[in-house]
């Protein structure tokens, strides 16, 4: 069990910060945040909204928010005064 929050934990972590890296603006920050649930926040400079989108077979990328939202209970995203948080939340 511990294993599979490990896994699905550096996969969400992986993409959040990678679409943060590809489509947001410095500076770019990660808080993980412990209660009964772990909550990852990924924060960037940009206000863009993110959107889940279907990828096609032959398609590199367009698959990392539809994994997010697939492998934890909830996931969205806020603006904030200097731009957004995505954020996912998994249960413990």
């Amino acid at each position: 069990m511990a294993q599979d929050i490990v896994f699905t934990t550096e996969l969400v972590v992986s993409e959040l910060i990678t679409n943060a890296i590809r489509y947001g603006k410095p500076p770019i920050q990660l808080r993980l945040i412990r209660g009964t649930t772990l909550i990852c926040e990924v924060s960037d400079g940009s206000g863009t909204a993110p959107h889940l989108r279907r990828a096609r077979v032959f398609d590199e990328g367009g698959r990392g928010l539809l994994l997010v939202a697939r492998l934890t209970q909830r996931w969205g995203s806020r603006h904030t005064p200097t731009g957004k948080i995505i954020w996912a939340e998994q249960n413990l």
